[in-house]
C-alpha cells in the first residue's frame, strides 16, 4: 500500500511560486502504469485536477493551468514535485497528491492512492 504525504509551505504571497513536494512510501512512483497527480480542492468548489506524471515521467497538465503548471519527479527520493507560477488568491486551495492507473480524474473514489492534503493559502 502506497502512502503519500505533501510537503510544502502554507502560505506564498502574490504573483510568486507555489512549490510543494509529494513523497512516496511503501511503493514506487516507477510502478508500471500509473500515474502521479496533483488535485487541488478550493472552498465551496469541486476538486480540480491540475496535472501529473507517469511512471515513465512523461508529464501532462490541465489545458487551463498548462501554462503555469510544472511537475517533476525524484526517483532516487521517491518524490515528485508541483510548482505553480504567478500564484494568485484564486490559487487558495488544499492541495493533494494521488496516484492512479489514469490521469484527468475529478473524483476521489477514482484513485488508488491519496495523501491527506495540504492548505496552501495566496495572500500578501
Amino acid at each position: 500500500q502506497v502512502q503519500l504525504q505533501e510537503s510544502g509551505p502554507g502560505l506564498v504571497k502574490p504573483s510568486q511560486t507555489l512549490s510543494l513536494t509529494c513523497t512516496a512510501s511503501g511503493g514506487s512512483i516507477t510502478t508500471d502504469r500509473y500515474y502521479w497527480s496533483w488535485i487541488r480542492q478550493s472552498l465551496g468548489k469541486g476538486l480540480e485536477w491540475m496535472g501529473a506524471i507517469a511512471w515513465t515521467g512523461s508529464t501532462y497538465y490541465s489545458p487551463t493551468l498548462k501554462s503555469r503548471t510544472s511537475i517533476s519527479r525524484d526517483t532516487s527520493k521517491n518524490q515528485f514535485t508541483l510548482q505553480l507560477s504567478s500564484v494568485t488568491p484564486e490559487d487558495t486551495a488544499v492541495y493533494y497528491c494521488a496516484g492512479a492507473e489514469g490521469l484527468g480524474y475529478t473524483e476521489r473514489y477514482e484513485y488508488d492512492y491519496w495523501g491527506q492534503g495540504t492548505q496552501v493559502t495566496v495572500s500578501s
